[in-house]
């Protein structure tokens, strides 16, 4: 006969056995969840592709200049420069975003009309010659690295000259660094700003 007594013994037996499975449980998916995936993901990713897993980062004479993930700001005529950014007062990895313009936004025309002088102006364009749109709009992120291959050919003969190079010698270099579409068709051609820019110095010289 199940008296009060033995039905509260029977439930705590019970609930002491589901509390003991569920604390197993729940430390050997820990254990191998933030334990030993991580350190097998880790340990895989720096003996495969170690540049990559740690961020990309460009060191030069024991200096860190930056990543090849992350635009910099480069403004000087004898540089390839990237897209504008809004990603705090510019190109603030801490700050990555859009300017959370919209296209109705008379502010963000404002902003592409004096972008789109700037640049014609820069790189000795006429005023009916087209602007490529990644040269006056900013990325999502704020922090793209890449260019479109258009944009980079237009800034080419600023490049060269500023450089005293040929510019048939610097459009060599922007076929270099041009990345194709991903998986073949995916996206559009694109150049690192930041590659191409240290080849030239590596190269040439700083300008």
């Amino acid at each position: 006969m199940n008296t009060p007594n033995n039905i509260i013994m029977l439930w705590l037996k019970s609930s002491l056995t589901e509390l003991r499975v569920a604390l197993v449980a729940t430390l050997s998916l820990a254990f191998l969840l933030c334990g030993v995936y991580p350190l097998m993901t880790w340990t895989i990713a720096q003996v495969v592709f170690p540049q990559k897993a740690n961020g990309s980062i460009i060191v030069r004479d024991g200096r860190v200049l930056g990543s090849f993930l992350i635009a910099q700001r480069f403004s000087g005529p004898g540089y390839f420069h990237p897209r504008p950014s809004a990603a705090g007062n510019g190109y603030d990895a801490a700050a990555s975003g859009g300017s959370n313009l919209g296209p109705t936004s008379q502010k963000l025309v404002d902003e592409v009309r004096k972008r789109v002088d700037r640049y014609r102006m820069e790189n000795g364009l006429r005023a009916s010659d087209p602007v490529p749109a990644d040269a006056v709009t900013t990325s999502a992120s704020g922090l793209d690295p890449h260019i479109s291959l258009k944009n980079a050919l237009v800034q080419a003969r600023r490049v060269s000259h500023a450089r005293g190079m040929n510019e048939d010698a610097v459009r060599g270099r922007i076929a270099a660094h041009t990345e194709g579409r991903d998986l073949g068709f995916l996206g559009e051609p694109r150049v690192n700003v930041m590659e191409l820019n240290l080849d030239l110095d590596d190269l040439h010289g700083k300008p």
